[in-house]
């Protein structure tokens, strides 16, 4: 057996992480901030891929229980104009990749079950790592409690504690944030949005801004308003006062049709949920580090991105190959780590430039019908 795992950080990565490794016989512990798996909601739906998610997944002895959480129905996909006129449908199973849909959250949870009793740290806030040199490392909680390890895993996103450790690189505002709602009970009581949005996804994009919606399993719709502004201006969308944060964003959608502005508007006015405001913050296209002993970074602490579809499938791939790579040079895991990086920096750097490529398509100067074209004349990838 190899010198156990500490991986901080309980997201999809670093629970993949620990997954392979414990079918391979290797003992890691996940260190993660949250109190518990319920602290708050794991975001929205995901579809999963058969190049990078699905085969992870496979690797953790997980798919048929990846299987069973499928919603049916979920990659059904329209994209309409600002009017709400129909401009593309691809109906259920039109994607002959082979993407199902799923919620994140059950996902997180068939990992977290699959690991042993006390696999998963919770309520440990790392606030430092430090190097003590010979390729050990440190970590301190914000409890003053500390644990060293030979192997330091930084699978804690954007704002990781463990990169510095590697890189100087911090993210940055793209200039774009999304607000984040919901929708509970459509069929009975937003008709006419459920009507609109359909069985799956529906976009509706145009410069610089957007109404993305998602249908979800017990009748709800996830909706995703995108707005190209500043952070300034996203801060005044204050929502600790939801009345005024909703008319705020809805404001910039003035014109459109009412069952589209219905997404943004109903959200609050039916049912009283507060939007949820996301910048997006992402790290070089590229972002990669040179070798340091006994520690390494996966998923968006290692190439944070705009959204597009990828960022949670890479995240798996990453702890299953890292891991993998770990199970193949026992006892080196310096050889485990350069393994793992040399295959991990071209694909992450690759697909970055893809989700860019896809930000573009959306809110660029020529949407939606850049859109509208990607679907005419598909490429190997599309918008997730």
């Amino acid at each position: 057996m190899t010198t156990p795992v500490t991986i901080v950080g309980a997201g999809l990565g670093g629970l993949m992480t620990a997954r392979v490794l414990h079918v391979n016989g290797i003992a890691a512990t996940v260190y993660e901030a949250e109190p518990s798996a319920e602290t708050r909601t794991q975001g929205g739906q995901l579809d999963i891929h058969p190049e990078d998610g699905q085969r992870a997944l496979k690797a953790a002895g997980l798919y048929e229980r990846f299987q069973s959480i499928i919603h049916v129905g979920g990659d059904a996909l329209r994209v309409l104009d600002r009017d709400g006129a129909v401009l593309v449908e691809q109906p259920d199973g039109a994607d002959s990749g082979g993407r199902p849909e799923v919620l994140r959250g059950r996902l997180r949870q068939i990992l977290l079950e699959s690991l042993p009793d006390g696999a998963v740290r919770w309520g440990c806030k790392v606030g430092s790592a430090r190097s003590l040199g010979d390729g050990a490392h440190e970590l301190t909680f914000e409890d003053g409690t500390t644990t060293t390890t030979e192997l330091l895993v930084g699978a804690d996103g954007a704002w990781s504690r463990v990169r510095p450790l590697l890189s100087t690189a911090a993210p940055e505002y793209v200039g774009m944030s999304y607000v984040e709602m919901y929708l509970h009970d459509v069929d009975a009581r937003h008709p006419a949005v459920a009507e609109t949005v359909g069985g799956g996804a529906m976009y509706a994009p145009a410069p610089g801004k957007g109404i993305l919606a998602h249908r979800e399993q017990g009748h709800v719709i996830h909706t995703y308003v995108a707005l190209r502004r500043s952070l300034e201006w996203m801060a005044a969308v204050d929502v600790t006062e939801p009345a005024a944060a909703v008319a705020r964003v809805a404001a910039e959608f003035d014109g459109w049709a009412p069952e589209l502005t219905a997404l943004i508007t109903d959200g609050f006015t039916v049912g009283g949920v507060a939007p949820v405001v996301r910048p997006l913050f992402t790290l070089p296209t590229g972002h990669r580090w040179d070798a340091v002993p006994g520690v390494t970074l996966l998923g968006d602490a290692a190439h944070l991105m705009p959204p597009s579809g990828d960022g949670a499938n890479l995240a798996m791939l990453d702890g299953a190959e890292l891991a993998a790579a770990i199970v193949a040079h026992p006892g080196d895991v310096n050889a485990a780590v350069a393994a793992y990086e040399a295959a991990m920096f071209p694909r992450s750097a690759a697909i970055a430039e893809e989700a860019y490529e896809v930000t573009e398509m959306l809110f660029g100067d020529r949407a939606p019908t850049s859109l509208v074209e990607m679907f005419a004349a598909p490429q190997p990838r599309a918008a997730g």
